[in-house]
């Protein structure tokens, strides 16, 4: 069963795990379970999702129950108007807050404007050794992309040279290491914590938040931010 995080007559927001699809994709063929599908037999109803999230991102995300709240949805997302917010575990001692402005390209090449704000809501410093350092250091980070990349916040944070644990493509392959070899974790610790947005139909303005699931609450007693776990 999906955890529903808010659900009326046009809308309806679930908490996606880690490493679920949102849908089938022809790129991954291993997969058996998709969001889509799964709620859909869930709540009984067809639903289509209005934005995206990773495969291997767990958190907030958002469908639609009929056409037309679909389509306004996709256009608050076009014009950047749904505030997001998401929560990540960063190689290093990140800086109290940052902002990055950095445009990235599109598989053809063209470059896009790209923005994201963060703010350092915990540190951590573990008697770990890797490579030439003698401890293992971390950051909690909350993000705040302004702008919808692909694969935004992964390829900023590691443009920072503060890449996100468990991110394949764009992370740091030691540390990914680390956690699979040390604490049996291989989750790319990224998760979509909040929207913030008008309700389509109603002029509502909602605000969704999503609790981390296990693996975040895993490393939180790792790093010692016990107090986060629950």
């Amino acid at each position: 069963m999906l955890e529903i995080i808010y659900q009326d007559d046009h809308l309806v927001a679930i908490n996606k795990p880690h490493g679920l699809l949102v849908h089938r994709s022809s790129i991954a063929g291993d997969a058996k379970e998709f969001a889509l599908q799964m709620l859909r037999d869930q709540v009984g109803r067809h639903v289509s999702p209005v934005h995206r999230l990773d495969r291997k991102t767990g958190g907030l995300l958002l469908f639609a129950f009929d056409k037309g709240t679909e389509t306004a949805m996709q256009q608050q997302f076009m014009n950047g108007e749904v505030k997001k917010r998401y929560l990540a575990v960063l190689r290093g001692h990140t800086p109290d807050q940052g902002e990055i402005d950095y445009a990235l390209a599109k598989e053809n090449g063209t470059l896009q404007e790209a923005f994201t704000s963060y703010v350092t809501l915990r540190r951590a410093e573990l008697n770990v050794p890797l490579g030439k350092y003698v401890t293992s250091r971390y950051s909690l980070v909350e993000a705040t992309p302004a702008t919808g990349r692909m694969h935004q916040l992964r390829r900023h944070f590691a443009h920072i040279f503060h890449p996100i644990i468990g991110d394949r493509p764009h992370g740091c392959n030691k540390q990914n290491r680390l956690f699979k070899e040390r604490w049996e974790m291989d989750t790319m610790l990224l998760h979509a914590s909040g929207l913030g947005f008008t309700h389509p139909v109603t002029g509502e303005v909602l605000r969704l938040e999503a609790g981390v699931q296990e693996a975040f609450r895993r490393v939180y007693g790792i790093m010692g931010w016990d107090d986060l776990k629950d």
